[in-house]
């Protein structure tokens, strides 16, 4: 790609109305004897899976990829290819589009900004699990008031419904998966795996596009 001054970047409240809608989507409710902060209302494991699931949202071509995978292991679910299709037979992957960088996990980008105003507003909380000698694991509790911000917001800027319904696509898509298998499942594309660390992960749009002509083409009788 090009110098990172010319990639385009989402903005702090874009980052942080992103982030909060996919941690409620992709929040479990705590475990039974799990210790949470009060009024916990769901969990989120792994900064890795969180991580893996705002580059899917981030990034179409590639959420569409992977939908197109879905539907080759299970052509009795035509609806996948559908979605693939609605994705890239619009502007979406150019409009919607916000690069990540590639580090030694796949795609990453710093979250601390981003959460730091959804923690002093009382919507989040977040912990980390120590080892011996660094951090092996980050958990995220959505509050219940940040489910309450998470649904309103929506309810009274319609135009953030697209994130609230991306947000869900891509967690029903990999429901139950953890980080490492998002990693995995992400570097199978060779663009992805094959970026330079430090890099940003460029788009595929036009290789997903030829690939579901191929597939649209084979349905036809």
């Amino acid at each position: 790609m090009g110098a990172s001054a010319a990639v385009r970047r989402a903005s702090r409240w874009q980052d942080s109305v992103r982030l909060l809608l996919l941690i409620n989507a992709a929040a479990k409710p705590p475990a039974d004897r799990e210790v949470v902060p009060p009024l916990t209302v769901g969990v989120v494991r792994t900064q890795v899976r969180l991580q893996k699931l705002d580059f899917w949202v981030r990034n179409p071509d590639y959420l569409a990829y992977e939908l197109m995978n879905e539907y080759e292991a299970t052509p009795d679910v035509p609806r996948l290819l559908e979605v693939a299709a609605e994705i890239l037979e619009s502007e979406e992957p150019d409009l919607r589009r916000f690069p990540m960088l590639r580090y030694k996990y796949g795609a990453f980008e710093e979250l601390d900004d981003a959460l730091a105003p959804l923690v002093e507003r009382g919507l989040l909380r977040k912990t980390q699990v120590l080892g011996h000698e660094r951090v092996v694991e980050h958990i995220y509790f959505l509050l219940e008031q940040g489910r309450q911000v998470a649904q309103s917001m929506v309810a009274e800027a319609p135009a953030l419904a697209w994130y609230a319904v991306r947000t869900r696509l891509v967690v029903d898509l990999v429901d139950g998966l953890g980080g490492s298998q998002l990693k995995d499942r992400q570097y199978l594309l060779r663009d992805y795996a094959d970026t330079p660390w430090g890099r940003h992960i460029g788009p595929i749009t036009g290789q997903a596009r030829e690939r579901l002509r191929e597939l649209q083409a084979a349905q036809r009788p």
